[in-house]
């Protein structure tokens, strides 16, 4: 039904977008990779995917359709839904997705929440041949970096927010946090994000 929206970035946080089109705000759901794309910017163009469910209309955004190619891989796969997909794409760009899944590496895939082994084998076998390629051409940031940002308590509340939204408890991921800040006292938002996800 929908393959894109291009408008004014109204507002962006980890986890989702408010996109305006036309008069009209959208809220899109988006993975942190997304984020890492469309940080800083006034105008947004995401790729979509339009879930319908019987208690809910979810849309999910992309900033690459490479990005949104792996979603609809990884959905169509029994057990995946679509939180699940979008965590999956939070704990790891598409190209490392892409290469984790040819390489067949399950157990470093089943590192992320909610996948046991028996699902990231399944997805592995399921998806391995059309995911090929998919990721190669994906690039890891497309912003303007314009300097570290500070981690301290802005960039540990906004980390700490988007893991509790990402469906982590809150005690847990403020003692990932932590470790992960100790490690990496520069890092950007989204480092730790990532880098806690992986944790988790």
């Amino acid at each position: 039904m929908f393959d894109y929206l291009r408008g004014i970035l109204v507002e962006l946080t980890p986890t989702y977008a408010v996109i305006e089109c036309a008069g009209v705000g959208y809220i899109v759901t988006i993975s942190l990779q997304t984020y890492t794309m469309l940080e800083g910017r006034q105008e947004a163009m995401v790729y979509v995917h339009h879930i319908v469910r019987e208690d809910a209309e979810m849309l999910y955004g992309f900033a690459e359709r490479s990005e949104r190619d792996i979603f609809r891989l990884l959905i169509g796969v029994s057990g995946v839904g679509g939180g699940t997909a979008r965590v999956i794409l939070s704990t790891y760009t598409p190209s490392e997705l892409a290469n984790i899944i040819s390489s067949e590496n399950a157990v470093l895939l089943k590192n992320v929440k909610g996948l046991g082994i028996k699902t990231a084998q399944k997805i592995i076998v399921e998806i391995k041949d059309k995911v090929l390629g998919i990721g190669a051409g994906t690039k890891e940031s497309q912003k303007d970096v314009l300097g570290n940002m500070s981690a301290g308590n802005e960039a540990y509340d906004e980390a700490l927010q988007a893991l509790v939204m990402l469906g982590f408890g809150k005690a847990a991921s403020e003692k990932v946090l932590r470790k992960v800040m100790k490690e990496n006292p520069s890092a950007e938002v989204e480092s730790l994000i990532r880098l806690a996800l992986k944790q988790l």
